[in-house]
């Protein structure tokens, strides 16, 4: 009975050092990235919204233009 209490004794503290383990970084959520998002989807709506602008821009200066000439 003393080799059972013995092994007893000496594997409490084994045990008492164990801990929950922690999960691989691999299964870790990543974080989230909404400015980046955001900012993706933003760009190309500003350069389209650019785009059609100047577009206008060179339509009114041409007809304003064709106006001149035609008087």
């Amino acid at each position: 009975m003393k080799l059972y209490h013995s092994l007893m004794l000496l594997a409490l503290p084994v045990l008492a050092a164990c801990g929950k383990p922690q999960p691989p970084e691999t299964e870790r959520r990543p974080e989230p990235q909404v400015a980046a998002m955001r900012e993706a989807i933003a760009q190309p709506l500003e350069q389209a919204k650019a785009a059609a602008a100047a577009t206008e821009d060179a339509a009114k200066a041409e007809k304003a233009a064709l106006d001149a000439v035609g008087q």
